[in-house]
């Protein structure tokens, strides 16, 4: 543990990692035992009176490293001792110093995946975490080993404070195992086609506007498996990669913000289609892969132009009235604006 030339201890969350140091610990026992602060510091801590730095000063500093090393512990009650008034008894420098040893023989403290950043990181990293939402141990250790240059995508953090957060996971390598058994993706959440799992309420099998089995052209038993099996209709990659965006977007946000399956989405449902997509840390993000946690649907505000297009376009207008749509719902009526299913 470290002191400043003015005998001060850091705040830093580091500090609460260790005793005070022998001389430290000297002092403040002589003190207690009736010594006056400043003899006690002057006879075990003399380096420690620079720079216009008191005695008083000094003693305070290791007490407070004392209460919150004995808070990192879960041990409030000994915090509590430490921050004790100065009584100047024998009685209250034996509680004081068996307070010590009991502190001395705790083990360090162990990070769980649960805890908030703050706890374990400095207070400029850890705000510069929460403003990007990640809160705790568990959604830091998720992004940290995912991809090169990770903190680019963490305003403020930068390389110097990235390079502290991967010393720190280095120190505990059994946060990231733990986290992936432990963290699970939300049910609800965006997700690329290929991961997406729809809630049974709202997969579709039971849609508004899903058309009666005996009519289906295909064995499709709900919205998902309809549009999978449309898409498998085109030969051409670059055909299917432009109609699958269109149909994650849009069965993503019939789920997550209208609250209803593809299939049993209405004219008025069409019309506020991803116009103010929020919120924006769900919905849009830079290019990333489409195994990355930090994927999103969208790279920004879809314009005017773009949602016609994505509402217009064959995936939800000519070729969802066809077959595919008879297999789970017709929602050709809807995109072409009079909300009746067609025939």
């Amino acid at each position: 543990m470290s002191k400043r030339a003015s005998g001060k201890i850091s705040d830093a969350p580091a500090a609460a990692d260790a005793l005070p140091d022998t001389a430290a610990l000297a002092a403040l026992r002589a003190w207690h035992e009736e010594m006056s602060a400043r003899s006690a510091v002057e006879q075990y801590q003399p380096h420690a009176l620079v720079d216009g730095a008191s005695a008083r000063g000094v003693l305070g500093g290791t007490r407070r490293q004392l209460q919150r090393l004995a808070r990192s512990r879960q041990r409030t009650d000994l915090a509590k001792t430490f921050a004790m008034e100065h009584r100047g008894d024998a009685a209250h420098a034996r509680t004081v110093a068996q307070a010590i040893e009991t502190l001395r023989a705790l083990p360090p403290p162990q990070p769980l995946i649960g805890d908030r950043v703050e706890r374990w990181l400095p207070p400029r990293i850890a705000s510069a975490l929460q403003a990007a939402g990640i809160d705790t141990l568990a959604a830091l250790t998720l992004r940290v080993p995912r991809r090169r240059r990770w903190w680019t995508a963490v305003p403020g953090l930068g390389t110097t404070g990235a390079r502290q957060v991967e010393a720190f996971f280095a120190a505990h390598p059994e946060l990231t195992e733990r986290a992936r058994a432990l963290v699970a993706v939300p049910a609800l959440d965006v997700q690329p086609w290929e991961r997406i799992a729809l809630p049974q309420e709202l997969d579709g099998s039971q849609g508004r506007f899903r058309a009666p089995r005996e009519t289906c052209a295909l064995d499709a038993r709900d919205d998902y498996a309809a549009v999978q099996a449309w898409l498998e209709r085109h030969e051409s990659e670059a055909t299917r990669r432009v109609y699958r965006k269109e149909a994650e977007r849009l069965i993503l946000w019939a789920v997550l913000e209208r609250g209803k399956a593809l299939s049993s989405l209405a004219t008025e449902d069409a019309t506020a289609f991803l116009r103010r997509p929020a919120p924006a840390a769900r919905w849009i993000g830079p290019p990333r892969p489409r195994h990355s946690p930090e994927w999103r649907p969208l790279a920004g505000a879809l314009s005017a132009r773009s949602i016609k297009y994505s509402m217009v376009s064959p995936v939800f207008a000519k070729q969802l009235g066809g077959d595919v749509m008879r297999a789970c719902a017709n929602l050709s009526g809807v995109v072409l604006g009079n909300g009746v299913p067609a025939p």
